[in-house]
């Protein structure tokens, strides 16, 4: 399941990716039109920050902006560097220790392949297919 944080993080990025190549917004109007917390919202951005996909700038005419094209970001990239675990259970997690029962256990290859397609889903949909930005496809594609 995706988290807020998740949800949230993909928000704020549609709505930068809205502006276009140069635009930028401040955390108080994305905040507002999103209806999301300034200070989880400002958490978020500093996440994304750390990952080189958005920049801050403070001042008057601060704000944050996109680092590169929304088509050259996908959602996996998103949903990873606001720490969404996506395995879909968690003897798959990263940093978990292996399970005793790895070597027997039937249904690991299945959870390991629905974990793959996960990732492979999630980095097929550009940030650009949710803003219906031109060249690329709507996101009811994907579905």
């Amino acid at each position: 399941m995706i988290s807020t944080k998740g949800r949230y993080a993909l928000r704020f990025l549609v709505n930068l990716s809205r502006l276009g190549k140069d635009g930028q917004a401040s955390l108080k109007d994305i905040a507002a039109e999103e209806e999301i917390s300034i200070k989880y919202l400002e958490r978020i951005a500093g996440d994304l920050s750390k990952k080189g996909i958005v920049k801050g700038s403070l001042g008057k005419n601060g704000g944050y902006r996109l680092l590169k094209p929304a088509s050259d970001i996908n959602l996996y990239e998103i949903l990873s560097a606001v720490d969404e675990e996506l395995s879909p259970v968690a003897c798959l997690k990263c940093g978990t220790p292996d399970c005793s029962r790895k070597d027997k256990c039937p249904t690991l290859p299945m959870w390991k392949e629905y974990g793959k397609m996960t990732r492979d889903y999630f980095s097929s949909i550009s940030l650009s297919s949710l803003t219906g930005q031109i060249g690329t496809d709507p996101i009811e594609y994907y579905i």
